[in-house]
């Protein structure tokens, strides 16, 4: 990759919006938001189609064989979130203190660190997909599909990372839209390619993986040209690329246990999907698709803690506190109106939409239940994740780390064995909703007291 060509009038340009007081409050987050829903809403929907046009082969093994796979894809994402979340509130924080050469060096260090790790994990990965299956719950009938799957998708590692570490360092230097553009790219791309692959050439599972790994090439390609033209305010040059000074050290510090929290979830996830494995292939499928529809509610949250944290982590870097909370009063009253319409309407139409995905009985009967279950949760997801971004972005890396680490292991783990010992199947999914009850009671606590006591930010 060529240096990218920084005009100082583009500099000026992205931090007269941040630093702008006569801009509206409401204005900026909302500008800063929506890209970001609007991309992990089509994180979902591309989830849902290899769902939907899988499902169009009426075979719900196929479909299981896809949520056992789940848990491998979401590690891939959690890699890729260190250098996303890491980035995005290490340069913002640096633009909003005036030291841009130090922005630019945590961009080229994110950049080409994470196409490293993609090649490693692809690596990594690929030797170990048998052992990983059956770890996490495969049977006989749904390993070979299963092993068919992933060992496509996870040739498309690099370029996910390489995606999602561009995606944070757009959206830090307060090109959101732009940050957008390419996952949407990419994400439209392996929704055309769905119904070709799986059903035109009825290649099923594998040609679902296909079209997954294509649409990724070509999400990360819009990244590639948008930096050689030049369009970005910050360098990703490997000229730039510096470990020490703090720059490795801030990246990992916020993106690790930024990572943690949707890396602890595919572990959590791989034991519910073994546990659940006792009651039958046919309530495997249901989670996995109950999960899926859940998601439109829950990656609302997510979506709107990604977009505020590029402002809030300016504020800290420009030490304006005042608004700071202005951004964060109204990312929160947001989140939870947007979750929680989201929420009703999932629940409205649960039957319905569980169709679409699944028509056998079994399946049918458990997945109903299960999303009304995991319906229950939603709204508190969001509210937990709006803070969480608020402590990266203040670069309270310990705080961060802790409430990953309690939210995943110290919770949700321990809850679905207990409630799978005394309820069952219903139980299993039940943990979910009881362990965001206790995780968001704790992150209001630790939150509270690290916003008044900045010493205890580190």
């Amino acid at each position: 990759m060529v240096d990218s060509k920084i005009s100082q009038t583009k500099l000026e340009g992205v931090e007269e919006i941040l630093r702008s007081e006569a801009k509206s409050i409401h204005k900026q987050v909302i500008s800063n938001i929506i890209p970001a829903v609007i991309v992990e809403l089509m994180i979902l929907i591309y989830n849902l189609a290899d769902t939907f046009f899988i499902a169009q082969t009426n075979d719900p093994l196929q479909i299981a064989a896809v949520s056992l796979s789940g848990p491998v894809f979401f590690v891939l994402i959690a890699m890729g979130i260190i250098f996303m979340a890491g980035s995005m509130s290490c340069i913002s924080r640096a633009l909003g203190a005036g030291d841009r050469d130090k922005a630019n060096s945590t961009a080229s260090f994110s950049i080409w660190t994470s196409i490293i790790f993609g090649l490693v994990m692809t690596v990594v990965v690929s030797m170990n997909i048998g052992r990983i299956l059956f770890a996490i719950g495969a049977s006989y009938d749904t390993f070979t599909l299963a092993y068919s799957y992933l060992s496509i998708v996870m040739a498309g590692a690099p370029f996910v990372l390489f995606s999602m570490a561009c995606s944070g360092i757009l959206r830090a230097e307060g090109h959101a839209a732009q940050a957008m553009n390419g996952q949407i790219i990419g994400n439209v791309t392996n929704i055309i390619l769905d119904p070709v692959m799986i059903l035109y050439f009825k290649m099923g599972i594998t040609g679902a993986a296909i079209a997954t790994v294509i649409g990724t090439v070509v999400g990360a390609g819009y990244y590639i040209g948008y930096f050689l033209a030049g369009q970005s305010s910050l360098s990703i040059n490997i000229k730039n690329y510096r470990v020490k000074n703090g720059i490795a050290a801030g990246v990992f510090a916020i993106g690790i246990p930024a990572c943690l929290d949707p890396w602890l979830m595919s572990i959590s996830q791989m034991i519910m999907n073994s546990l659940m494995s006792a009651y039958g292939d046919m309530a495997i499928a249901a989670a996995g698709v109950s999960m899926r529809i859940e998601q439109i509610a829950t990656l609302i949250g997510m979506g709107c803690g990604q977009g505020v944290q590029p402002l809030l982590g300016f504020c800290v870097g420009a030490k304006d506190w005042e608004r700071y909370r202005g951004i964060l009063k109204f990312a929160l009253q947001f989140a939870v109106s947007v979750s929680l319409f989201m929420v009703m309407m999932c629940y409205v139409f649960t039957g319905p939409v569980v169709r679409i995905f699944l028509i056998e009985p079994e399946a049918f009967g458990y997945a109903v239940k299960f999303l009304r279950i995991k319906l229950t949760s939603s709204v508190l997801f969001a509210i937990f994740f709006i803070f969480v971004n608020a402590l990266q972005a203040m670069g309270a890396a310990r705080a961060s780390f802790i409430l990953s680490f309690c939210r995943q292991c110290m919770l949700y783990i321990p809850a679905l064995f207990i409630m799978n010992y005394f309820a069952g199947a219903y139980g299993i999914v039940w943990a979910l909703p009881i362990a965001e009850l206790l995780s968001l009671l704790q992150t209001y606590i630790i939150y509270g007291r690290i916003i008044f006591d900045p010493r205890k930010l580190s």
